[in-house]
């Protein structure tokens, strides 16, 4: 089996730590270098759920998308919810490593398997990364449909393809619109306005989509929105990162088990309407 340092410089070559943003918290958590490493645990979040599934399989290592302390930390004492994730960690010998910023802007990145989840085809970045001279890597994706759909027919393949969540699938604009275009952002996208814009996109399917930055972005057009759970948007990319370890340690001969969390760790768990307004 490999030893952790290994199997983290194959992570890190996948999604180099340099590419986060600034204010980003991503790398190695908490896991001894020298540490074996047979079985590997993809998830979104590093919740206590998380780390039992972890421990359920004897998982010596946990990648996740977000970051346990994205603010820093004066503590991990275990009465804290993430003192508790790392001390249950640290006594199980599972190691926690985080993929942030630098897997959305990867190529592939979060983006990308939010694409593939919906059959889509990707042709460009949505916000290329300038010192990528293949203009390949980047935030957001720009994407075709194989054929032209209407807007409400988009969202329900949406509503069919992600992972199911309480929030479901939210959708602004004219339903019978023709969509032929559609840009794409795993997580919280609505900092993305003005690209999409610029692209002369027909729809913009991401998360976290907020009142007025919604509101003004149909008032300024007809782009249709289509606003998903965050975890939703991004837990492709942990089957996505999966068959990429996969395949390295199929390289390398090391017999990796490399497992998927299908863990709903979204917080939301219900959902109440008294109907869509007429």
């Amino acid at each position: 089996m490999p030893r952790l340092s290994e199997v983290i410089a194959e992570l890190d070559a996948l999604w180099p730590p340099e590419r986060a943003e600034g204010w980003d918290a991503v790398g190695t958590v908490c896991g001894d270098p020298d540490a074996e490493v047979g079985r590997v645990l993809f998830a979104v979040d590093p919740v206590q759920d998380v780390a039992g599934e972890a421990m359920e399989l004897g998982a010596q290592l946990i990648v996740t998308h977000h970051p346990l302390y994205l603010r820093g930390t004066t503590t991990v004492a275990a009465g804290t919810f993430k003192g508790r994730v790392v001390h249950t960690l640290i006594k199980h010998d599972i190691a926690l490593h985080v993929a942030h910023t630098n897997a959305d802007s990867a190529d592939p990145g979060v983006s990308d398997a939010l694409a593939g989840a919906l059959d889509l085809r990707v042709e460009r970045p949505l916000v290329p990364d300038p010192t990528d001279p293949a203009g390949r890597r980047g935030l957001g994706r720009i994407c075709t449909l194989g054929h032209p759909e209407t807007l409400g027919a988009f969202a329900a393949r949406a509503a069919a393809r992600l992972p199911a969540t309480a929030q479901g699938i939210r959708l602004a604009g004219d339903p019978d619109a023709l969509v032929r275009t559609v840009a794409v952002s795993g997580g919280s996208g609505d900092s993305l306005f003005d690209a999409v814009r610029a692209a002369g996109v027909d729809a913009f399917l991401t998360a976290d989509l907020r009142h007025h930055p919604a509101s003004e972005a149909v008032q300024h057009s007809s782009l249709g929105l289509v606003d998903a759970a965050h975890w939703a948007t991004e837990w492709p990319w942990c089957e996505q990162a999966a068959a990429q370890l996969d395949a390295i340690s199929d390289r390398h001969g090391w017999d990796l088990r490399v497992h998927v969390s299908k863990q709903v760790t979204d917080p939301w768990t219900t959902h109440h309407s008294s109907g869509a307004p007429n």
